[in-house]
Formats: C-alpha cells, structure tokens, sequence
C-alpha cells in the first residue's frame, strides 16, 4: 500500500511540473466536475490526504483555507510540507494496524486504517482522472497515471 502512496506523490509532482507552463488563471478557471477549478482539486487532494493522516493519528483537524493556496507554487509547497509529515507516519506504518479502529472529528462512523488509507489513495488517482480529461481540453498531454515504470520495485 505504501508503494501506492510514493506513485501518487511521483505523479503528482510530474502534475506540478506540468502545470507550471498553465496561467494561473486558466488553472483557477471554474469547470464542471471535480472541485471547481484545478487548483482547487489538487487542494482537495492535499487537504484529504493530510486530513485523514492526522486522524489516523488522532492529531487535531487543520483548516486549511483555499483561498491562502490559491496558486501553483503555493500549492507544491503545502503538498511538499504536509508529505514530509505524511512519509514519517507511513515510515511507522505496518500491516498489522490495517485493522485498527480510528475515529475523526468530521464523522461519528468508525473506520480501519487500513480502509482509510486506501481511500486516500483511491481518492487522489480519481481527482488526477480529473486532471487528465481538463489537461486534454486545453490541449495538454497529461501526466501518465501508470505506476508501471516509476522505480517503485528494484528488477
């Protein structure tokens, strides 16, 4: 599971670097589906991720606001910043807690870790779907989601 979360980090860094070339305003334009805009969505994606890592650990909720990262390089850095805690948790992580029950503050139900963290990682690849269909409308080649091919496994 671990390797699936170092995918997503690859390819959200190759998104990064491909949005770099994009008008902050052409990545702040309102779209249908995802959360509004592109920036938006991958502030989502951060804010899901980290929200649900903190749970796990029973850490108190951050808010986080959009409108404080509401550009790409703000955005790299809150997603640079929060992975580094996120890797450190994931460093402890083991199978054995799969099962472990977690409670949050945003929901009365009760849920796995392991569930969780497979939720964060369902998550981000749908949102990055997202990205590819907006990528292509504007004429952009997006970022392969493949995990095939990113070093994850030593041949």
């Amino acid at each position: 599971m671990i390797k699936l979360f170092h995918s997503n980090w690859i390819i959200r860094e190759e998104w990064f670097e491909l949005l770099k070339r994009v008008p902050n305003e052409e990545l702040l334009r309102n779209r249908i589906g995802g959360q509004g805009s592109i920036l938006n969505t991958i502030f989502h994606i951060l804010d899901v991720e980290y929200s649900w890592i903190c749970g796990i650990q029973g850490k108190p909720e951050v808010q986080v606001r959009f409108e404080n990262y509401n550009t790409l390089e703000q955005l790299k850095t809150l997603s640079d910043s929060w992975m580094q805690e996120i890797k450190l948790f994931l460093e402890t992580w083991s199978d054995d807690f799969e099962n472990d029950i977690v409670t949050v503050p945003w929901s009365e139900e009760r849920y796995t870790e392991g569930e969780i963290l497979l939720h964060i990682i369902a998550h981000e690849i749908h949102h990055m779907g997202q990205l590819s269909i907006w990528a292509r409308e504007m004429g952009i080649q997006p970022v392969s989601a493949n995990v095939i091919g990113r070093g994850l496994f030593v041949v």
